[in-house]
C-alpha cells in the first residue's frame, strides 16, 4: 500500500493558487515596464495596505527586519536609549534594537499567549526606557490596552511587531493600529507573503512616515541630495506587485486559517482539558487570532514530534532557544533562569500544519493522528 503523502507545516503552492494568475500578470507588467526601483506600483501597494490595516500611512521597505530597525530610527531611538521586548521571538526583533544603537532589555512572556507580559514590562522600566516592542506572536494579539497605558504613564513609544499577525484583532481593531508605529514582514510564509524578502511600517504620524521614506532611500528627497545618512532598504517593484496582487485574497486566507484552527480547537480541546501534557492555543473574547502558526504546548514534545513525523505529518519549533540564551547575545549578561516562562515555552511549543488551501482530509488526518498518539493507539 502506497504511504500517504506528507503533510507540510506550510504549503505556499496551495495558499497562492487562487492568486496565481494575478501574480504572474503583475510580475510580467513590472518586467515589461522595467519599473524595478521606486515604481508607481509601490505607492499603489502602500496606499492599499494602509487602507487595509486602518492607518494613514504605510511605507514599504525590503524586509520585516528593516521595518523594525527603520521604525526605531524614525522614532528617534538611538544610543543611550533602552527598548524593552520579549526573549521569545524571532531574532530580528532584538537585532533591530541593536542596529538602531539602543540597548535591548528583555521581559518575560504571558505563558498562555506567548506574548510579552505587561506586568513583566512594568518591572523592566527604567529612566532610560524609550520604547517597547510588543510582538503579536504566532498571530495572537498582545494586550494593547495595557501597553498603551504603559506608554502614557511612562512616556515611551510603542512599536508593534506585527510580522506574524496580519489580520489579528484586539477588541475589534486590527493590530498595527495601536502603537506609534507598527512593523510588518512580508516574508513568503507570512499571512501576506512576497516572493522574497519584504516589509513595511504603518503609522498615523506623518513625521515618522516622512523620515522612513528618507531613511530607506539613502537619506535623500531628490537624487544626489542627501539630507541624512540613510540606508538602502527600499521595497522593490517586483515584490510590491506580488503583494498588491495577493492583497485582495488576504481576508479570505485569514478566514481559512481561522476555520482550520477552529476545527483543531474543537477536536483537540478534550485532550487539552484532560491535562495530559497538551494545551491548545487560547481563545479569548477580546481577541481574534490570525493563526500565522497553530502552536501547541506539549510536555513530551520530542516524542510527539517524532511520532507525527513518522506518520507523515510535519512539525516545527518556533522557537527552540530564547534570545537571552543565544550565544550572540551573551554580552547582554542574561542567564538561564532569568525568564522562566520563555524558557519553558521553548521546551514545549510545537507548530502543526495549518495553511490556506489545506484540505479537510489533511485536517482530519492531523487531528486523528494526534488523538491516536495521546490515546496510545498505533499511528
Amino acid at each position: 500500500m502506497k504511504p500517504a503523502a506528507k503533510i507540510p507545516v506550510m504549503d505556499l503552492t496551495a495558499q497562492d493558487q487562487p492568486a496565481g494568475k494575478a501574480i504572474l500578470k503583475a510580475i510580467q507588467q513590472v518586467i515589461k515596464q522595467k519599473a524595478f526601483i521606486n515604481p508607481p506600483i509601490l505607492g499603489q501597494f502602500e496606499q492599499a495596505f494602509a487602507k487595509w490595516v486602518g492607518r494613514k500611512e504605510f511605507v514599504g521597505v525590503n524586509s520585516g527586519t528593516a521595518a523594525l530597525f527603520l521604525a526605531l530610527k524614525a522614532m528617534g531611538i538611538g544610543p543611550g536609549d533602552e527598548v524593552i521586548t520579549t526573549p521569545f521571538t524571532f531574532i530580528a526583533t532584538l537585532e533591530s534594537i541593536i542596529y538602531a544603537g539602543a540597548k535591548p532589555v528583555m521581559a518575560d512572556i504571558d505563558p498562555d499567549t506567548f506574548c510579552l507580559s505587561p506586568v513583566a514590562v512594568r518591572k523592566a522600566l527604567t529612566s532610560r526606557t524609550r520604547a517597547i516592542i510588543p510582538v503579536h506572536l504566532y498571530g495572537h494579539p498582545c494586550d494593547m490596552d495595557e501597553f498603551m497605558a504603559i506608554s502614557r504613564e511612562a512616556n515611551v513609544k510603542i512599536l508593534e511587531d506585527v510580522a506574524q499577525a496580519h489580520g489579528a484583532t484586539w477588541r475589534g481593531r486590527k493590530v498595527g493600529v495601536f502603537g506609534h508605529a507598527a512593523a510588518f514582514s512580508f516574508y513568503p510564509g507570512k499571512n501576506l507573503g512576497a516572493y522574497g524578502d519584504a516589509g513595511g511600517v504603518a503609522t498615523d504620524d506623518p513625521g515618522i512616515a516622512e523620515r522612513l521614506r528618507i531613511l530607506r532611500n539613502h537619506g535623500h528627497h531628490q537624487k544626489y541630495i542627501h539630507d541624512v545618512e540613510g540606508y538602502n532598504e527600499r521595497l522593490d517593484g517586483m515584490q510590491a506587485a506580488v503583494l498588491l496582487a495577493k492583497l485582495p485574497h488576504l481576508d479570505l486566507w485569514i478566514k481559512q486559517r481561522q476555520a482550520i484552527a477552529k476545527d483543531y480547537n474543537r477536536a483537540l480541546k478534550s485532550l487539552s482539558d484532560q491535562k495530559i501534557g497538551i494545551r491548545i492555543p487560547p481563545v479569548r473574547p477580546e481577541t481574534t487570532h490570525a493563526y500565522h502558526l497553530y502552536v501547541l504546548r506539549i510536555k513530551d514534545r520530542e516524542r510527539i514530534s517524532k511520532s507525527l513525523t513518522e506518520a507523515g505529518i510535519s512539525t516545527a519549533v518556533h522557537y527552540p532557544i530564547p534570545l537571552h540564551l543565544q550565544p550572540c547575545f551573551a554580552y547582554l549578561g542574561y542567564r538561564r533562569g532569568d525568564f522562566p516562562e520563555s524558557e519553558r515555552a521553548a521546551q514545549e511549543v510545537l507548530s502543526i500544519p495549518l495553511y490556506p488551501g489545506m484540505t479537510k482530509s489533511q485536517e482530519k488526518r492531523v487531528i486523528n493522528t494526534i488523538i491516536n498518539i495521546f490515546s496510545g493507539k498505533s499511528v
